[in-house]
């Protein structure tokens, strides 16, 4: 556990999931994309994350996912924390054979029911941290929970910490100043952009996309986060912003694919984002991002 919320003070690396020619999960090339990113120094992996397409995969393709992860993250020192959702009983049974392969951690997707109910989204992540028989994370997307919801999260046994991926920061302020006598980490789950304003508010750690692309820059980012460096970490965030806001295209459905098509640009060849994703920039979006990643390479980080 200490190991764990230690890591997760750090960077929470999401990899892409590489496709073969057939559509299928090419586990060769996720295997060197893992090695790569662990041996970088990225603290955490979460395997089969959103920018992992969670939900595009079948079951099947997520164990294989985490399995590949487990393996090659050991080329390096990150530690991975196995993504798993859908229904409570698909969490469990995925989180079963995750932590049966090595997994370090679960990392449970925020239910995505059109009817979950807050405080039932709340008992969601509670009973999967009961399940497991090692740390759980619990992935917040919403926020329609209320503090009380998080001060009993924050104070499960089990519970790691809480990847926040809301933009309310006045109740991301309520929750940490609720929950400070627990030692569950708070952690921003928006990316390396909105990191300054999580560390003001007492989230430490962030999640990142980028990271499958350009590990220094994020690495720097977190470094200069870690010293209060704030005028750096914004300077070193100014040179992705356009990556970042490309991301958010068509209500996210760029997301994958900008990060995708940046691995291709640097001789990375991961395949399309499969349905309901934005399969492919046009020719505008894809000149922008060259220039963006050509600016971010030519640059020591």
């Amino acid at each position: 556990m200490a190991k764990l919320r230690q890591a997760l003070t750090g960077i929470s690396g999401v990899p892409v999931t590489p496709y073969a020619a057939d559509g299928s999960v090419d586990a060769g090339a996720l295997h060197a994309l893992i090695a790569r990113l662990s041996q970088a120094g990225v603290h955490n992996l979460m395997a089969a994350g959103n920018t992992g397409e969670f939900f595009a995969l079948s079951l099947e393709e997520i164990r294989l996912v985490h399995r590949v992860t487990i393996e090659a993250a050991t080329t390096g020192g990150s530690l991975v924390s196995a993504a798993v959702g859908r229904s409570l009983v698909e969490a469990k049974a995925l989180a079963r054979d995750a932590i049966a392969a090595g997994a370090d951690a679960i990392m449970g997707h925020h239910p995505m029911d059109p009817f979950a109910a807050p405080a039932a989204q709340a008992r969601y992540f509670l009973e999967l941290a009961d399940s497991s028989s090692v740390p759980v994370i619990a992935y917040v997307r919403s926020d329609a929970l209320s503090v009380d919801d998080f001060r009993r999260m924050a104070g499960h046994a089990n519970i790691a910490g809480i990847k926040y991926a809301s933009p309310n920061l006045m109740q991301l302020a309520e929750a940490i100043r609720a929950t400070r006598d627990l030692p569950a980490v708070w952690v921003c789950g928006l990316a390396e952009g909105w990191a300054p304003a999580f560390y003001a508010m007492g989230a430490r750690g962030f999640t990142s996309g980028l990271v499958n692309v350009f590990p220094k820059r994020s690495l720097a980012i977190h470094a200069a986060l870690q010293e209060n460096d704030f005028a750096r970490a914004r300077a070193l965030i100014d040179g992705i912003a356009g990556f970042e806001a490309l991301r958010t295209r068509y209500a996210n459905g760029a997301n994958v694919t900008v990060v995708k098509e940046a691995l291709g640009l640097i001789g990375e060849n991961v395949g399309p984002v499969r349905r309901p994703g934005m399969e492919a920039l046009d020719e505008n979006e894809r000149a922008s991002l060259r220039r963006i990643v050509e600016a971010v390479a030519a640059e020591a980080v």
